[in-house]
């Protein structure tokens, strides 16, 4: 890895970097906020710096911060105001997110903020069916320092475990976070269409 782009990274421009990924992937699921995580839980762990609990209390704090922007824009907005959230996809992952909510608020929080797309959807529904702030708060809480935690120990694991030097820790530790990711959006994914057999069974 480059000096300069090692220097960068190990510094305290990569934490505020990570943190402003995060953020934006709280509401652009095509930013790369949890590959930031890893990496720099890799980097952490290959080199010392930055301090692994740092990357994991900051990458909690962003992620904390963009899921209570998303439950504030539902919270005030609603979920029909702007087109987008009137397009077919983001319907019917908003009317997911409201059956869901109905039926578990903690355990719907806590799994929703390892799937992108569908984290959008529950922090804003979760705004919009105005669940009680200080509830919502805590529960966001957990559930964005349990994300961090994931990611950066992705990170830490490859690279204590490949002796190569901090790029190939990076490297590794990213195609494993994202085959990871694939594997829970597979899951998740499998798990709705399951429940809709069985009651089309049953019905």
């Amino acid at each position: 890895m480059p000096e300069p782009l090692l220097q960068l990274l190990t510094g305290p421009w990569g934490l505020v970097v990570m943190c402003a990924l995060v953020v934006g992937d709280a509401f652009l699921v095509v930013i790369p906020g949890e590959i930031a995580v890893t990496a720099l839980g890799a980097i952490a762990m290959s080199q010392g710096s930055p301090p692994l609990l740092a990357v994991i209390g900051l990458a909690a704090a962003a992620a904390w911060c963009g899921d209570v922007a998303c439950y504030l824009i539902g919270r005030t907005a609603g979920v029909e105001r702007w087109r987008w959230m009137r397009a077919p996809r983001v319907r019917a992952a908003l009317d997911w997110a409201r059956r869901r909510l109905s039926t578990g608020t903690a355990t719907v929080l806590f799994t929703a903020r390892f799937v992108p797309f569908a984290r959008l959807a529950v922090n804003l529904v979760a705004g919009a069916s105005r669940i009680h702030p200080p509830r919502y708060l805590g529960l966001a809480a957990v559930a964005a320092t349990g994300w961090a935690a994931y990611q950066a120990a992705v990170g830490a694991v490859v690279a204590a475990l490949l002796p190569g030097g901090p790029l190939l820790a990076v490297v590794v530790s990213v195609l494993v976070a994202v085959a990871l990711g694939a594997a829970i959006d597979l899951i998740t994914a499998r798990r709705p269409r399951s429940r809709s057999a069985e009651a089309d069974r049953l019905g």
